[in-house]
C-alpha cells in the first residue's frame, strides 16, 4: 500500500508538468492562428475600402487604402506570432 502510494505521489507532479506544457504549446498555437486570422481581415478591409475608392475614380486614395491595409494586417501577424513566442517561453 505504501509503495503504491509512493508510486502514485511521484507521478502525479510528472504528468501535470506534461499536461501542463502541452497546454502552453496549444495556447501559443491559438495566438498564432488569431494574429493570423486578424491580419487577413484587416488586410481584407483595407481591399473593400480601395475598391470602394477605385469604383468612386480615386486611384491614389485606392492605393492609399490597400497599402494600410496591408500594413495593418502584416502589424496584426507579427503581434499573433509575438504572442505565441511569449507563450512558449513560459514553459
Amino acid at each position: 500500500m505504501k509503495m503504491l502510494m509512493a508510486v502514485t505521489l511521484a507521478l502525479v507532479p510528472f504528468m501535470s508538468c506534461a499536461m501542463i506544457g502541452h497546454a502552453g504549446e496549444t495556447k501559443a498555437k491559438m495566438e498564432e492562428v488569431k494574429g493570423e486570422v486578424k491580419g487577413e481581415m484587416e488586410e481584407a478591409k483595407g481591399e473593400a475600402k480601395a475598391l470602394k475608392e477605385e469604383a468612386k475614380g480615386n486611384d491614389v486614395k485606392a492605393a492609399g487604402e490597400r497599402a494600410k491595409g496591408n500594413v495593418k494586417g502584416a502589424a496584426e501577424k507579427g503581434k499573433g506570432e509575438a504572442k505565441a513566442l511569449k507563450e512558449n517561453m513560459k514553459d
